[in-house]
């Protein structure tokens, strides 16, 4: 036998093996869970909102960056009269 044949053989061999593992682990994943019961209590006291979750910040923001590219783009190009 040849070892080309040999080496491709034991590939194909290894992948076989590896895409039968992941498929056993896959289906052992779709079992039923358990009943779980679970009480979950929360209290909330006070929030402070953050200023960078205010979306005003923001559309100002690119703004500014907007006319800052523009204004940088434009560099400076005067008329020579």
């Amino acid at each position: 036998m040849n070892t080309q044949l040999l080496s491709a053989k034991l590939e194909k061999f290894g992948i076989f093996v590896l895409t039968f593992f992941f498929s056993v682990m896959a289906f052992a994943q779709t079992g039923t869970n358990p009943d779980l019961n679970v009480d979950v209590t929360t209290t909330k006291t006070t929030t402070t909102e953050e200023w960078f979750t205010n979306p005003i910040y923001w559309v100002i923001g690119a703004l500014l960056l907007i006319i800052l590219i523009a204004v940088v783009a434009r560099g400076n190009r005067r008329a020579d009269v």
